[in-house]
């Protein structure tokens, strides 16, 4: 356009270079997912029936990622003050609207992961390729 002049800002890292890097970074870590899965789909849990659902999550991994969830707003943390003291733990409304995200990935999955181990044999098979 004649007239007009554009600002050029030089950015970096990777969070320029794709805009979806920071959603990736707070969704997809190793245990966020089955963390918001097992919530979405079982509603509201206490530590120990979350790690007895996820099973393969220490105590220690999952108290991080719980706090985590919580930092982001994804997860709800409520204390009851009884004796003993009991911790619960649900997905919040900001959690709950990565539904239709991961519905989509469900369905990516199974439309797709088939074709992805018949390409990982494939170059698995080939001599040509380098070997670890």
């Amino acid at each position: 356009m004649a007239g007009t002049k554009q600002a050029t800002t030089t950015v970096s890292g990777p969070e320029f270079a794709c805009p979806v890097s920071p959603v990736v970074d707070i969704v997809f870590s190793r245990w966020t997912t089955p963390v918001l899965w097992a919530l979405h789909t079982y509603g509201r849990q206490r530590f120990v029936e979350l790690e007895r659902r996820i099973g393969t999550i220490t105590p220690k991994v999952l108290t991080q990622r719980l706090r985590q969830l919580e930092r982001d707003g994804l997860v709800v943390r409520t204390y009851h003050p009884e004796v003993p003291p009991r911790v619960e733990y649900e997905i919040s409304e900001l959690g709950r609207s990565l539904a239709p995200l991961f519905a989509h990935l469900t369905e990516w999955g199974a439309a797709h992961l088939g074709r992805v181990e018949e390409a990982r044999r494939a170059y698995d098979a080939d001599p040509a390729r380098p070997r670890p």
